[in-house]
C-alpha cells in the first residue's frame, strides 16, 4: 500500500512516521519550497507525547524543548490565582507536558521519518479518485498517485476545499502574537508556565529550555482589527501597560521581526473528511482555536490512529472511514471546548471578568484537576 500525505507539518509528518513503522509506502507534498521555520513554541500535553513515543520519540528526555514543572494562573498585575498540580496530572496520565520551539519539533519529526521522500515545491491543485486509488495533480504540472490521500495542509486545505467547496473561516475577533526570544527573568524558573487573564487580553509566559522563552498575547480588536494587525513589538508592549514586570520585560526584549501575529480562528465542524480513498487529518481536518492547546497534540493522535486503521483493515476506504469513526467525537469535543474557553478567557465585562477570576481562585481543585485532564485524556490503538 501507498499514501500520499499533503502538507510537511507537524500533522503530515507525524502520519507519515506512522504509516512507515506500519510498513505502509508514503509519498509527501509540500507547496513550500523548504520546511517551514516561521513557528514560534507550542505545548505538547501528555496525550501527544504519549504518541510520539510509541513512535520512538522521546521528548522527555531534555534534547529538546523543556518538561513542564509549574503552571500558574495569575492575573494582569501578577497576583497569582491558582497552581496546577502539574506533577499529579502527569503522574496519573503517564507522561509529561513539553514545551519547545516548533521548528525544533519538526525537525526531531523530519529526522524520525528517515527516507520518506518529501517533494517541496509541490503545491496540489486537485485530486481525482480513480480505479486503483487516487491521483493529484500540482500547480506545475506534476502529478502522484497512490492508494489513499491524506490532506495535512492545514486550516485552508486544499483536499478538504475539493470536498466541502467553499466554507467560511470563522474569526472571534481578536489577535494572537506570538513569539520566542532568549530571556531571563526571576519568574521565569526552570519548567515555568504563567498565564496572565486581563480583561479581554490573556499572556503566556513559557519555559522552552535552553534559556529560551516563548510568549504569546491575545487582545480583542475586532475581526478586521485581528486580521490586518501589522504593528511594533512597542504597539503590543502598549497593550500591556501595567502588567506583571516579566510580561513587559519580555515583550520590550523580542525584536519586531519575532513577532507573529495571527487572528483567531477555526471553521465549524463537519462530520465527513472524506471520500473514497481521500481524508483528512489535524487542521485540514478539525481547526480548532488555542484556548485547549490541542491543535498540535490533535494532529498527532489523527497520525497515529490513521496509520493504526490502514494496517488492521484490508480495504483502504473502509479503513479511512474507520480512522473518521474513531477521531469524530473526540476532535468534535475539542473544537468545541476550545470556543467555549476562548470566550471565558476573552471577557472584558468587567463585572464578568471578576467573577471569572474568582471562579478560578475558589473552585475546588477536582473539579480544576478533571477539567484540565479531560482533555489530555486519550489512549493508543491496540493492534
Amino acid at each position: 500500500m501507498k499514501a500520499i500525505v499533503i502538507g510537511a507539518g507537524i500533522g503530515g509528518l507525524t502520519t507519515a512516521i506512522a504509516l512507515r513503522e506500519r510498513g505502509i509506502g508514503v509519498e509527501m507534498l509540500e507547496a513550500a519550497p523548504q520546511l517551514r521555520t516561521t513557528g514560534t513554541g507550542l505545548g505538547l500535553g501528555p496525550n501527544a507525547v504519549a504518541v510520539l513515543a510509541a513512535l520512538g520519540i522521546d521528548l522527555a528526555d531534555g534534547s529538546v524543548g523543556q518538561v513542564l514543572e509549574h503552571f500558574e494562573l495569575r492575573t494582569d498585575k501578577g497576583k497569582l490565582m491558582r497552581q496546577l498540580p502539574i506533577r499529579d496530572i502527569v503522574t496519573e496520565l503517564g507522561a509529561p507536558f513539553v514545551n519547545l520551539h516548533r521548528n525544533d519539533l519538526i525537525a526531531v519529526l523530519r529526522a524520525a521519518a528517515g527516507n520518506v521522500a518529501i517533494t517541496f515545491g509541490a503545491a496540489v491543485e486537485r485530486y481525482d479518485v480513480t480505479v486503483d486509488g487516487v491521483s493529484v495533480t500540482c500547480a506545475d504540472g506534476r502529478t502522484a498517485s497512490a492508494d489513499v490521500l491524506i490532506g495535512a495542509d492545514g486550516i485552508r486545505s486544499v483536499v478538504r476545499a475539493q470536498r466541502a467547496g467553499s466554507e467560511t473561516i470563522n474569526e472571534y475577533g481578536y489577535v494572537c502574537w506570538l513569539a520566542t526570544i532568549p530571556f531571563e527573568h526571576e519568574h521565569l524558573t526552570t519548567g515555568y508556565a504563567g498565564h496572565y487573564w486581563g480583561r479581554g487580553q490573556r499572556f503566556g509566559l513559557i519555559d522552552i529550555g535552553g534559556g529560551n522563552a516563548y510568549w504569546w498575547g491575545t487582545k480583542n480588536l475586532g475581526i478586521v482589527g485581528s486580521r490586518s494587525w501589522q504593528g511594533s513589538t512597542s504597539d503590543v508592549l502598549a497593550a500591556y501597560d501595567g502588567w506583571a514586570s516579566e510580561v513587559s520585560d519580555v515583550i520590550a526584549a523580542t525584536p519586531d521581526s519575532a513577532v507573529v501575529a495571527v487572528p483567531a480562528q477555526d471553521r465549524s465542524f463537519v462530520d465527513t473528511w472524506g471520500e473514497g480513498p481521500v481524508t483528512l487529518v489535524g487542521d485540514a481536518a478539525h481547526p480548532m482555536l488555542t484556548s485547549l492547546a490541542q491543535g498540535a497534540g490533535s494532529a498527532i493522535e489523527d497520525g497515529y490512529v490513521l496509520a493504526h486503521c490502514l494496517a488492521t483493515t484490508a480495504d483502504p476506504t473502509l479503513a479511512l472511514r474507520r480512522y473518521e469513526d474513531a477521531r469524530r467525537e473526540r476532535t468534535r469535543t475539542l473544537v468545541a471546548n476550545s470556543r467555549r474557553l476562548s470566550r471565558i478567557e476573552q471577557i472584558d465585562n468587567p463585572v464578568a471578568s471578576t467573577l471569572r477570576n474568582f471562579g478560578i481562585r475558589y473552585t475546588p481543585m477536582s473539579v480544576v484537576k478533571r477539567q484540565n485532564m479531560d482533555p489530555l485524556r486519550f489512549d493508543l490503538p491496540i493492534n
